[in-house]
């Protein structure tokens, strides 16, 4: 496709085009969610093939959009396709649906009908592309490929930092499905904040998946909950990834562990999600004369939207405000598109006296060192953290910890014990999620697991076999794991 003819596809959609793909969507739902699994895996693969044969022009052109590189963008396309084969494998599992029968039984008190439930496509799904990772988390990223995988159509919201790439990105998807067989309707792109505003309220669409800002996801949130049929909103929308290192571990490794965060909370500059935002050090040590020698050669990129750009020392600026707060190293500059690394400084006491204002997340190159004197008072400042995605523990084996891990368990969908959060790996076991503001449910984004989101339970009592959903028929439920009268079976193989 010419830059021109992307350039036309990036204008805002207007009311006529979404009443054409929600109808799309709608039509297309039935056809989707009784589609044949092994199917289903094929179009995940065939789309995953098709976005790695154009890798090189979809890096070139989020290059130009994102300034993020050519080879972080290059890995973020091999992320990308990976997970949409991971859903693939998913599908080829048959343990996602989680097949339950409880046979009847007449001498049971009182009687027992038969009782068939597994878990089946909510409907067509709203996707809402985000701006720090311009393919894993947009427009054919996790929540696009975990609906695809639960039977769900999905029609994707493009974020206005990347625009081109998202039409053009949206345009190999719609022929990787087509091409593989998949149904007209099971896929579209839309843009614009209003079309964004009214998809999530759309009478067609049955749940809705988000990456971005907290005002923005609890602005959409709301529209969710709101309609005559709420419908469930997966955010995730904000998370400062709190970080307690001991006394003894600064000991042991202070330095680096001053290298290792100061490439983690600079690592794209600042702008992950899992970034490090908030770090518990034992007062009186070297480690913040550590992280600043450590911090002084770094170098970080432009910010990705001028949106982030203009945030940025606003956020700064609120956090050097309060009067605990001094600069380790750094400062606040002019050149909002590409700042200097930046480490604050404060004190337990002034985190657990006002939260609410060193505890906001500032989405950039920052990190703020909380010093503590003793365990008083860094459980006084753990007690006021809100939900985060992640949480890291560095201690030593020496280390009584068990009580600060259980708190830190407490408020994180995941607790690292070595390395950094930046880093989301994409496996089966991975949780990306936590209690609010992190996101607005308890579900994971990355992961086999999240296509648990996109699916609702449903039962079928005393129906006759050729009236079940194909996976819930006698001669289709040994293809799967399922659970018979208690019992776990595995599949036929």
């Amino acid at each position: 496709m010419t830059d021109t003819a992307l350039l036309a596809q990036t204008s805002p959609t207007d009311d006529a085009r979404l009443a054409a793909v929600t109808a799309a969507a709608a039509g297309a739902a039935p056809l989707v969610r009784a589609s044949d699994d092994a199917a289903r895996a094929g179009w995940l693969r065939a789309v995953a093939d098709a976005l790695d044969a154009n890798t090189a022009e979809l890096v070139a052109l989020a290059d130009e959009e994102t300034h993020l590189g050519t080879v972080r963008l290059t890995g973020e396309v091999g992320r990308t396709t990976g997970q949409l084969r991971l859903f693939a494998a998913v599908i080829d599992d048959g343990a996602w649906r989680e097949i339950t029968i409880d046979h009847a039984d007449a001498a049971a008190t009182p009687p027992r009908p038969e009782i068939r439930r597994m878990l089946t496509a909510v409907g067509p799904v709203a996707v809402y592309s985000a701006s720090n990772f311009p393919f894993a988390f947009s427009v054919a990223g996790g929540d696009t490929a975990s609906a695809l995988a639960a039977g769900c159509p999905v029609i994707v919201k493009a974020h206005s930092g990347h625009p081109r790439l998202s039409v053009r990105t949206a345009e190999i998807v719609t022929d990787g499905l087509a091409a593989a067989g998949a149904p007209d309707g099971i896929f579209a792109l839309v843009s614009g904040r209003e079309a964004g505003n009214a998809l999530v309220q759309h009478p067609a669409v049955a749940a809705a998946g988000f990456t971005g800002s907290l005002s923005g996801g609890r602005a959409l949130f709301d529209l969710a909950s709101s309609r005559p049929d709420p419908i469930p909103f997966y955010g995730e929308l904000g998370s400062i990834n709190p970080v307690v290192i001991t006394a003894a571990a600064v000991e042991a490794r202070g330095a680096a562990l001053a290298t290792g965060l100061a490439g983690s909370f600079t690592l794209g500059s600042g702008q992950f999600c899992t970034k490090p935002g908030v770090v518990f050090v034992p007062a009186g040590t070297r480690f913040a004369d550590d992280l600043a020698a450590a911090v002084a050669p770094t170098t970080t990129g432009r910010l990705l939207t001028d949106r982030i750009a203009d945030a940025f020392p606003a956020g700064l600026g609120a956090l050097v405000g309060d009067p605990s707060v001094s600069i380790v190293v750094g400062a606040i500059d002019d050149d909002t598109d590409a700042p200097q690394p930046i480490v604050l400084r404060t004190d337990a006491g002034a985190v657990a006296a006002r939260p609410e204002t060193l505890l906001e997340e500032c989405f950039g190159p920052v990190t703020l060192l909380v010093e503590y004197a003793d365990e008083a008072e860094l459980f006084a400042a753990l007690a006021v953290l809100g939900g985060s995605l992640t949480a890291t523990m560095h201690s030593e084996p020496s280390d009584d910890a068990a009580s600060v891990v259980e708190r830190l368990s407490e408020i994180a969908g995941r607790v690292l014990f070595a390395g950094w959060p930046t880093g989301v790996a994409v496996t089966w076991s991975q949780h990306h999620g936590g209690p609010w503001p992190a996101t607005t449910s308890l579900h994971t984004s990355v992961g086999a697991s999240a296509i648990r989101r996109f699916l609702r339970p449903i039962a079928f009592q005393d129906a006759p076999d050729a009236l079940l959903p194909a996976p819930l028929r006698d001669a289709n439920v040994a293809r799967a794991p399922r659970r018979v009268d208690g019992e776990l079976q595995l599949a036929a193989r």
